[in-house]
């Protein structure tokens, strides 16, 4: 009986033994990869899309400011009837005119508010790039994290797959000794029990995954396969300090707030000096038909008008007053953006740190537990161990193999946040096969405000047409 017993547990352990091992394999390799997530993620976004247009609002900004500098033309007609009559007659007079011609208008001189509006403007337009690469940071550490999400997905349904086909050959054995009277049906309920369990595990499993699969597609624009395998992980610092040094330096919202500093200092200057005086010249040239004596005439005229503001109801006392308010937002924010950022790096290096020693530990686990279910193995083939600690020892291997997994998942996700967090999570810093969105190629086009007949428009009508393509 003994023989006979160890002889069936053995071949139960055949089995175990064959998913211990399918359970550290790796699995094969497709085509999709974390590069190509992240490209995807670049090209399809259309929140990068978005912004990419509001900095072209803030680039036509500056387009706008350099205009007021220069001379307004306009050709202007008008129609005018006049009635004339007397307390001698009954009847009047009625005389009409029509007139038409050029007029200019040019601002000469208004103490450089004009100016300082337009490097305000300016730099808004170096605040909303350095914006459009936060936001650019911020999508392609969402398909990090949806990539990432599926591999760990997809490793946890073929754990749980290997671990039900195991107990499924376990429940068969019991059943197959309870059928001549090795175990009792304690044990058989015992393994068709595990077996529900491992089913039910797997269908959440499965579901987990469609889900991951789903929210892959929205961050990356396109579906996906098996993962390829684990991502590599970008080159880290050396130490805290380093990486906050870095983020200083480099990371996108804190230099898009100094730039808003600036622009805001600006705007105080500009507003200063809108309370002084205004020089500007205007001139006309008109043709009037039916004029003095029904008579057509030609005119022209030009003149130069002093503008000082007395009293407008104060008005531009609280324009002043909202100007240096927003100064002092601005500064705060930044200083709130400055503590940020280095809290983000802090947690961030905490984090990667944290989850590279988890996973050294899981490691570790995963060994052990191999080495202990090894040997509870031998041990049932002498009897010495019951079904209940093998499967028992089964159990722990796939929770230290699905720990690993997840420590791995952790590790990769962390790597990459700390990247995001020094400001590097961009195309350009990983060296993404794409075309890297220039935002100066628009501003360059449109910085001297070139008028809507001149061969620079025509070339601004092209890039839009390409830009509404892509």
């Amino acid at each position: 009986m003994i023989r006979k017993n160890s002889a069936s547990l053995f071949k139960t352990f055949v089995f175990a033994g064959a998913a211990a091992v399918a359970f550290a394999l790796p699995k094969a390799a497709s085509a999709d990869n974390l590069s190509d997530a992240l490209i995807g993620a670049y090209k399809t976004s259309g929140l990068l899309e978005q912004n990419r247009a509001l900095l072209r609002v803030e680039d036509e900004n500056v387009a706008s400011a350099v205009a007021r500098l220069r001379p307004i033309v306009d050709w202007v007609i008008s129609a005018r009837a006049r009635n004339d009559a007397s307390r001698f007659t009954s009847a009047g007079t009625t005389t009409s005119q029509v007139s038409m011609g050029l007029e200019l208008s040019l601002l000469l001189y208004d103490g450089g508010a004009s100016r300082l509006s337009q490097l305000a403007a300016q730099e808004t337009v170096l605040a909303t790039r350095q914006g459009l690469l936060d936001i650019e940071q911020q999508v392609l550490f969402q398909a990090v994290q949806t990539y990432v999400n599926v591999l760990l997905q997809q490793e946890t349904v073929r754990l749980q797959s290997n671990n039900l086909r195991l107990l499924q050959e376990e429940l068969k054995a019991s059943q197959d000794r309870f059928d001549v009277g090795e175990v009792t049906r304690t044990d058989v309920a015992l393994a068709q029990s595990r077996v529900a369990s491992a089913r039910a595990n797997l269908i959440e499993s499965r579901g987990n995954l469609l889900a991951a699969k789903a929210s892959y597609v929205e961050a990356v624009g396109n579906p996906i396969g098996v993962v390829a395998g684990q991502p590599p992980l970008p080159k880290r610092v050396g130490s805290l300090q380093a990486a906050e040094a870095i983020a200083a330096r480099n990371h996108p919202s804190l230099l898009s707030q100094r730039h808003a500093v600036k622009a805001a200092d600006y705007s105080v200057e500009s507003a200063r000096k809108g309370l002084g005086p205004s020089v500007s010249l205007t001139a006309d040239v008109s043709t009037v038909l039916g004029g003095i004596n029904t008579r057509d005439y030609h005119g022209s005229g030009a003149s130069i008008n002093f503008k000082q503001p007395i009293y407008a109801g104060g008005a531009l006392a609280s324009t002043l007053r909202a100007s240096i308010a927003r100064v002092d937002a601005a500064r705060g924010l930044l200083l709130t953006t400055q503590r940020g950022v280095t809290q983000s790096v802090a947690a961030a290096y905490v984090t990667l740190e944290a989850a590279t020693a988890s996973l050294v530990s899981s490691n570790e686990s995963v060994r052990a537990a191999q080495v202990a279910f090894d040997g509870i193995r031998e041990e049932a083939t002498l009897g010495a161990r019951t079904t209940l600690d093998v499967l028992q020892a089964e159990q722990d291997l796939l929770d230290a193999l699905t720990a690993r997994v997840q420590s791995r998942a952790n590790q990769a996700t962390a790597a990459y946040s700390l990247l995001q967090a020094q400001g590097l999570l961009t195309a350009e810093h990983l060296g993404l096969a794409v075309e890297i969105y220039d935002p100066t190629l628009y501003y360059n086009l449109v910085k001297g405000a070139p008028a809507q007949v001149s061969r620079q428009s025509r070339d601004l009508d092209r890039v839009l047409k390409a830009l509404g393509r892509n």
